[in-house]
C-alpha cells in the first residue's frame, strides 16, 4: 500500500474517530454535536533518532513519508538495531463494531431520548438541596490502521458510549456532588439503570446533610472496590511503567524482579485484551499484541509496562503497552486494565475486623508515584465493626510500599471500574482500573 523507504524503520498510523456529545444543565441543552476527524501520524527511524510528521491528507501521507526519508540517515544495518528488532510484525483485521453494535448507528433522537427518560426518571426537582443537575450522554467509534517497513498490516476498531446523572447538593456553604456514570462498549448496556442513579443520589444527599469532619490522624482504613482500584492505578500502575526508569539508575537498581514490594496478599495485573472494558486494544500504537502482564504476585515484583524503547534498554519483553491518544501523538508507555486481584475475604468481614477505622467509600481523583494522594468525596466511620456515621474527608495519603506490605485483608469482591481516563505528559486515555475491597492497617486522614 504505501512504499517504505530502503536503509530505514517506518510506521504509519491512520485513524478515523468520529464523536457524538449531547449535555443537559439544569434543563438546559448545553451540547449537541457530532465530529469527524481523519489524520495519520507517519514516523521514520534511522537508529538513532525519529522524524514524525502529522497530516490530515492522506493522500499526502507517502509524500510525507519520503520526506522524512530524505531528512534522516540510512542506516544498511537498521533491522538489527535492539528498538527495530523489538517491533511485532502482525498482520490482522479485528472490527468488533462493523455491525449492528456500531453506534455511528445511533441517530441523535436515540441519544437525546435516552437522556430524556433519565432526567425523567431519576432528577427529583421538589429536593430542596438539590441546586444544580447535569445528564448527558456521549460516544466515539475509531478505525485505526497500522502498516510498517517491517510489513506489519493491521486494522482495528475500538468505540466507547456512556451516559450520566450528576447532582449538586448544597447545605450551608458546602457542596456535594454525587450521581452515577455509566459506560461500555455497548450502547442497549447503558439501559436500566434508574435504581442505580436514584440509590447513589440519595446517599449522597444523606451524606451532604449528615456528614461531619473528620479528625485528622492515622487510621486503620478499608477501601472500597472502586477506591481499590483508583489506588492500584495511581499508585502502582503508574510506577509500572518502564519508560519512568529509563534516566533513573537509582530506581532501576531499587526496582529489581523478584524484590518482595508488599503483603503476600497483593497480586496486581494489567491486560489490554480484556473485551470489552475501556482500557481494551487488539494491538497498541506500535502494532504490538497485547499480553496479560503481572506486576505483583503474591507481594513480589514481577513485571513492568513496556514499549520498543523500554523493553530493549531493559532487556525484557514486550507487553503491547504502546499507546497515543490519537494519531497526533506518538506512543508512550502507558496502562491499559489494570487491577489487583481478589482474594478470599468477604466485605463483611473485613469491616467487621476493624473497631475503630475509616471506609473509603469513593473518591474524586488520584495521584500516585513514591507517596500517594486520594481525595474522597464519600467516607464513613467504622465503629466496633460496621459502618457509623459519614465523614468528610479531604485527602488519603500514603506511601505506595508501605501501603502494599499493610495490606492485610483483600476480598472476594472484584470489581472493574470502566470509567477512567488516564493522564501522562499530556495524553488522556481510556483506562479501565479494579480490585476488591481490601483492608490497610494504616493511612493518614486529613
Amino acid at each position: 500500500m504505501y512504499v517504505f523507504p530502503k536503509g530505514l524503520y517506518a510506521d504509519i498510523r491512520i485513524e478515523k474517530t468520529e464523536t457524538a456529545a449531547y449535555m443537559v444543565h439544569n434543563g438546559e441543552v448545553k451540547q449537541n454535536s457530532e465530529t469527524s476527524v481523519t489524520g495519520a501520524m507517519i514516523r521514520v527511524y534511522d537508529g538513532k533518532m525519529w522524524y514524525t510528521s502529522v497530516t490530515n491528507e492522506l493522500n499526502a501521507v507517502q509524500s510525507e513519508l519520503d520526506s522524512l526519508a530524505a531528512i534522516a540517515e540510512p542506516n544498511d544495518d537498521i533491522a538489527n538495531d535492539p528498538v527495530v528488532k523489538m517491533f511485532e510484525v502482525n498482520k490482522d483485521k479485528v472490527l468488533h463494531f462493523d455491525g449492528e453494535n456500531d453506534v455511528r448507528k445511533i441517530t441523535r433522537q436515540q441519544r437525546e431520548d435516552l437522556v430524556s427518560h433519565y432526567i425523567s426518571a431519576c432528577v427529583d426537582k421538589t429536593i430542596p438541596e438539590m441546586k444544580q443537575w447535569y445528564a448527558g450522554y456521549s460516544q466515539a467509534h475509531v478505525i485505526k490502521e497500522f502498516y510498517s517497513s517491517k510489513g506489519a498490516e493491521i486494522i482495528q476498531d475500538y468505540q466507547q458510549c456512556g451516559v450520566w446523572v450528576f447532582f449538586d447538593f448544597v447545605i450551608g456553604e458546602i457542596k456535594t456532588t454525587g450521581g452515577r456514570n455509566f459506560r461500555g462498549m455497548f450502547f442497549d448496556k447503558l439501559f436500566g439503570h434508574e435504581q442505580e442513579i436514584i440509590d447513589r443520589r440519595e446517599r449522597y444527599l444523606d451524606y451532604a446533610k449528615n456528614a461531619v469532619d473528620v479528625t485528622p490522624g492515622d487510621y486503620v482504613c478499608v477501601l472500597s472496590p472502586a477506591v481499590t482500584g483508583m489506588f492500584t492505578h495511581e499508585s502502582f500502575g503508574h510506577k509500572s511503567e518502564a519508560d519512568f526508569m529509563l534516566n533513573d539508575k537509582t530506581l532501576q537498581e531499587e526496582w529489581v524482579m523478584g524484590k518482595k514490594v508488599g503483603s503476600e496478599l497483593v497480586s496486581i495485573c494489567d491486560s489490554g485484551d480484556m473485551f470489552p472494558h475501556r482500557g481494551y486494544i487488539a494491538y497498541d500504537d506500535e502494532g504490538t499484541a497485547p499480553k496479560e502482564t503481572w506486576l505483583i504476585k503474591n507481594g513480589v515484583l514481577t513485571g513492568r509496562l513496556h514499549d520498543a524503547n523500554s523493553a530493549s534498554v531493559l532487556g525484557e519483553e514486550l507487553t503491547g503497552n504502546a499507546r497515543a491518544e490519537d494519531f497526533g501523538y506518538v506512543p508512550m508507555v502507558r496502562m491499559t486494565n489494570t487491577y489487583m486481584q481478589a482474594g478470599e475475604s468477604t466485605p463483611e468481614e473485613i469491616i467487621a475486623g476493624v473497631d475503630d477505622g475509616i471506609y473509603v467509600y469513593n473518591v474524586n481523583y488520584g495521584t500516585g508515584q513514591g507517596t500517594f494522594t486520594m481525595q474522597p468525596n464519600c467516607c464513613y466511620r467504622i465503629r466496633n465493626g460496621k459502618l457509623a456515621e459519614p465523614l468528610r474527608v479531604n485527602v488519603v495519603t500514603g506511601t505506595v510500599f508501605q501501603t502494599l506490605f499493610d495490606i492485610d485483608a483483600v476480598g472476594n469482591d472484584l470489581e472493574f471500574c470502566d470509567l477512567s481516563t488516564c493522564g501522562k505528559n499530556g495524553q488522556s486515555m481510556p483506562v479501565s482500573d479494579g480490585g476488591p475491597t481490601i483492608r490497610v492497617r494504616k493511612l493518614t486522614i486529613n
